[in-house]
């Protein structure tokens, strides 16, 4: 038995995990951003919850551990930002503890028992507030001793011009501090500035989606626009990965409407062909941070019983 959590900016999620399939979740709790201090107590107390000691526990955090330095990348929770987080962990808990990117564990958690099963390679995107990724190929995550595989929203690699015909496109600011990111372009934000930029207009991206759904004309511009910048690099990834499977989380998975027009202009721009949907909503709707914990914390557990 392991206890996983799923750490975000607003609120804790924990868990017991016996199996992939056999998680039996807590209420979640607030996460304490600036107390290091209540942020322990606060995992202290869900894992004597658990009623008895746990083999390890296992995070899936909102951020990105550095394989260099060690340290957790985590801007939004400053009381763990650039700590030896796994190190202060297992020095404060007592216990073994893994550590993991939430999209890392979302495509662990697809690739077992969601879009990605019968798969070799996956690779799963972000699409909300933010565009990530991770990648997962033959079960085992790339970025298990952390990383930055899978990043294919950040960079300077967003068209300048896109759409039919094509217009011109500012390189938008993008909050890891370069220019002309596809999370600045692309994410749910990037495109209220894409159709604030084409139509001089102010909507929400579920509104513009929405009108896109309708027929409106304003909205089905910008998102023309939108599948012409995400569906080239998202079709690089594919070329060098060579994934056969792209389940997609985040706010925008929830327009599968939106997800089949990018999957369509994915697989137009790619070198092998698919027959079959490539780009698909995300299947574990629920909890897959928890859940690629615990795919991680069990297999740790596992590999530790054969040797």
């Amino acid at each position: 038995m392991i206890v996983c959590f799923d750490i975000g900016g607003t609120a804790i999620k924990g868990a017991i995990a016996y199996a992939p399939d056999d998680i039996r979740p807590f209420p979640r709790k607030p996460t304490p951003a600036t107390d290091f201090d209540a942020f322990v107590g606060i995992m202290n107390d869900i894992i004597l919850e658990a009623g008895e000691r746990p083999d390890c526990v296992a995070l899936s955090i909102c951020g990105i551990i550095d394989p260099d330095t060690n340290r957790a990348v985590v801007a939004n929770i400053p009381c763990i930002h650039n700590r030896p987080l796994k190190a202060d962990l297992e020095t404060a808990l007592g216990l073994p503890v893994l550590i993991a990117n939430d999209a890392d564990c979302f495509v662990l958690a697809e690739a077992a028992l969601g879009a990605g099963r019968g798969h070799r390679v996956v690779f799963g995107a972000i699409l909300g507030t933010g565009v990530g990724g991770g990648l997962v190929i033959d079960g085992h995550l790339i970025n298990r001793d952390g990383g930055f595989a899978g990043e294919w929203g950040h960079g300077p690699i967003a068209a300048t011009e896109a759409g039919t015909p094509p217009v011109k496109l500012p390189r938008f600011q993008c909050g890891c501090g370069q220019m002309g990111c596809i999370d600045a372009t692309c994410s749910a934000r990037g495109i209220e500035k894409l159709h604030l930029h084409l139509n001089q207009l102010t909507a929400s991206s579920e509104d513009i989606v929405s009108a896109w759904e309708n027929g409106d004309a304003a909205a089905s511009h910008t998102i023309s626009v939108f599948l012409d910048v995400i569906s080239a690099p998202l079709a690089l990834v594919v070329n060098i990965t060579g994934t056969t499977i792209i389940p997609v989380g985040g706010g925008l998975s929830n327009a599968p409407k939106l997800i089949s027009a990018i999957d369509t202009a994915v697989r137009s721009k790619i070198l092998r062909r698919f027959n079959r949907p490539l780009v698909v909503p995300a299947q574990c709707t629920i909890e897959p941070g928890l859940i690629g914990a615990a795919i991680l914390g069990l297999s740790l557990i596992r590999d530790e019983t054969n040797l």
